[in-house]
């Protein structure tokens, strides 16, 4: 397949980046990414999913929009207000790109439908805001063999990494289900937190399937907005992970 003229314009900028370029790009359009959460994270995540050209995103939240939402989650506005998530963010992502096909889920993941859902897609990215869709998250990407992004904001604090299923260190590594009954009561966060680490997913996410660059992956990346400082801590596999020791 080759670009159409409105592609080679759309996407002139990609072409000129000897990284992607006219194959790379064509990659990117047969390429299918789950976004799970249509929230904070799930917003800038699949807007430049979308505009870099990802031909199919899956859109998975079961949540309808409130108007506490709109001061972090970009995907909606105020005439979406008591919609669905999922197809509020479809409206907005066809308005940027006609030609995507977006995949609404207007559900949450659970284990029931999870293996059917990620057999559909090449990256998946957790934009949820609890530990228990992100354990769940993790179960079924490494049951599915499917590499991820795993993100996490509050306050003003964020972090990220990535995992690819029996080759790096994965979310449970680090982070252990006896957490899920310790999660703090939700602060926050500072509304453009959210974009710095959901943007970073994306790019995560089109390095995964360009094959470029080197991934965030056997590290969890964290941000403090505060003082504008990354911060990068190396993890490893542990051999007595729960989940892939």
């Amino acid at each position: 397949m080759s670009l159409s003229d409105e592609q080679c314009q759309r996407y002139a900028r990609h072409l000129a980046l000897p990284e992607v370029g006219e194959a790379g790009q064509e990659k990117l359009l047969h390429s299918k990414v789950l976004v799970i959460g249509a929230g904070g994270l799930g917003s800038p995540a699949a807007f430049y999913l979308a505009a870099a050209g990802v031909g199919t995103i899956g859109l998975m939240d079961g949540d309808t929009v409130d108007l506490s939402n709109l001061q972090r989650q970009i995907l909606h506005t105020t005439a979406s207000v008591g919609a669905n998530k999922t197809a509020s963010a479809q409206e907005r992502l066809k308005a940027l790109d006609p030609s995507i096909r977006i995949e609404t889920h207007p559900f949450r993941l659970r284990k029931e439908n999870a293996t059917e859902i990620l057999a559909r897609y090449d990256f998946v990215i957790d934009a949820t805001d609890n530990f228990a869709s992100r354990f769940l998250i993790a179960r079924a990407c490494h049951e599915a063999s499917k590499p991820w992004s795993h993100g996490g904001i509050r306050n003003f604090h964020g972090q990220t990494m990535t995992i690819i299923p029996g080759q790096t260190a994965c979310y449970c590594c680090i982070f252990h289900e006896e957490d899920e009954s310790k999660e703090a009561i939700p602060q926050g966060p500072i509304g453009a937190l959210p974009g710095v680490i959901g943007s970073i997913q994306a790019i995560e996410a089109i390095k995964y399937l360009l094959n470029i660059g080197t991934l965030l992956t056997d590290a969890l990346m964290t941000f403090d907005a505060l003082t504008m400082s990354f911060r990068k801590v190396a993890v490893r596999r542990n051999s007595r992970c729960a989940l892939c020791g």
